[in-house]
């Protein structure tokens, strides 16, 4: 384990276990009033069960995602990628509804949530996938398999509706498809015919599902302005997440001293965790906390940027793309500058399914630096023979 700890990145190591702490802190601070009185359990309920989930994931990712290398994933991915669609699936006969959609399946002893399971399942598979298909020159409407399965789990998505996973899936789809070294003939043809596809998938599923946009869900596009529509749905949150930012100033009002947290905002422990931040440590510290993330996001390039194979560069890239889109859609919607989706934030928002996720896909960034370590040393190994 020495060696292994030895090969790994340890500033994005450090900020991972540092965001992870002030997660738990942070859960505990804002879920601990609504746990007793909207939920009617201990007020120590969120923060225990999100410790356990963080634990669960250190010690998978020590013991064992370290440890696995990447060319394993050629035969893991595939697997992974059919056990989420088959989940996904069994959320429309199973699955639990929560804040409008049907995305949940309930083990007993925690909902599992497919959906962000499915976001690692795209990555993995179209890393594995495109790696093996450019070495060995595959034939052109090969490149097109990823694609598809990752418009099915789209679809599967959207219907429950989970509008903002969606979205997320769609990303990370994107730009991973625009990283793969294709030739530029090869590019413009599977842009064209992915364009149509998306197409022709949004005709499908609003066809098949006309409600889908409910009024609910349409309300969601009236996001700007949202003091001014504070007895309504699409103003209360957000606006009360104003008043947060406005109470905490620079400096805060102190741990555990929001008032924001007294109901004014129903999600303050999952969705608008970053409000309360502010509320409570000032908007300094939420500033800091930004930059954090930037820094975070500027080691997985740099892994990503060392890695000598395309599979390794697919996964970090997608790790990346994975981390900024959740940060980028969370915080921008809790300014009102686009719709609120119901994104947490990495590491600190509660969340089982999502931080039990993030954080072995942060351990899969780190086997990545480790093989990069490995494969620097044979280099310098090899000049000095």
């Amino acid at each position: 384990m020495q060696k292994i700890f030895q090969k790994i990145d340890k500033p994005l190591l450090f900020l991972t276990i540092l965001y992870t702490i002030l997660g738990f802190v942070m859960v505990l601070s804002a879920s601990s009033v609504s746990a007793v009185l909207r939920y009617d359990v201990s007020p120590y309920h969120f923060f225990i069960r999100q410790f356990v989930f963080a634990f669960v994931a250190y010690l998978v990712g020590f013991l064992f995602v370290l440890r696995i290398p990447t060319k394993r994933y050629f035969y893991l991915a595939p697997l992974y990628l059919i056990g989420v669609i088959g989940l996904l699936v069994l959320v429309f006969g199973y699955g639990v509804i929560a804040g409008g959609a049907k995305s949940w399946l309930n083990l007993g002893f925690f909902n599992l949530q497919p959906t962000e399971f499915a976001k690692t399942a795209i990555i993995l598979y179209m890393a594995v996938f495109y790696d093996k298909s450019i070495r060995k020159q595959k034939p052109f409407a090969h490149n097109f398999i990823p694609i598809v399965f990752s418009i099915i789990i789209f679809l599967l998505v959207a219907m429950q509706p989970d509008f903002g996973g969606a979205v997320i899936i769609a990303f990370i789809t994107f730009f991973i498809f625009l990283i793969v070294p294709f030739t530029k003939e090869n590019r413009v043809r599977i842009i064209k015919y992915l364009g149509i596809a998306v197409i022709l998938g949004l005709v499908l599923l609003f066809y098949t599902e006309p409600d889908l946009l409910n009024s609910t869900q349409l309300q969601r596009l009236k996001f700007q302005s949202p003091c001014s529509r504070y007895t309504q749905d699409t103003g209360y949150q957000v606006c009360n997440g104003f008043i947060a930012f406005h109470n905490g100033g620079l400096f805060g009002v102190g741990l555990g001293n929001s008032t924001q947290k007294y109901l004014y905002l129903p999600e303050a422990h999952t969705d608008f965790i970053f409000p309360i931040i502010v509320e409570e440590l000032g908007l300094l510290t939420g500033i800091a906390l930004i930059f954090g993330y930037a820094y975070m996001l500027y080691r997985i390039l740099r892994i990503a940027k060392k890695s000598d194979n395309i599979k390794n560069q697919i996964i970090c890239y997608g790790s990346f793309i994975y981390f900024f889109a959740h940060l980028i859609i969370n915080l921008l919607g809790i300014l009102a500058l686009i719709p609120l989706t119901g994104v947490p934030l990495p590491f600190l928002s509660y969340g089982g399914s999502f931080n039990l996720n993030i954080i072995l896909m942060t351990f899969v960034v780190q086997r990545v630096s480790i093989e990069n370590a490995i494969s620097l040393e044979k280099q310098q190994l090899d000049q000095y023979q």
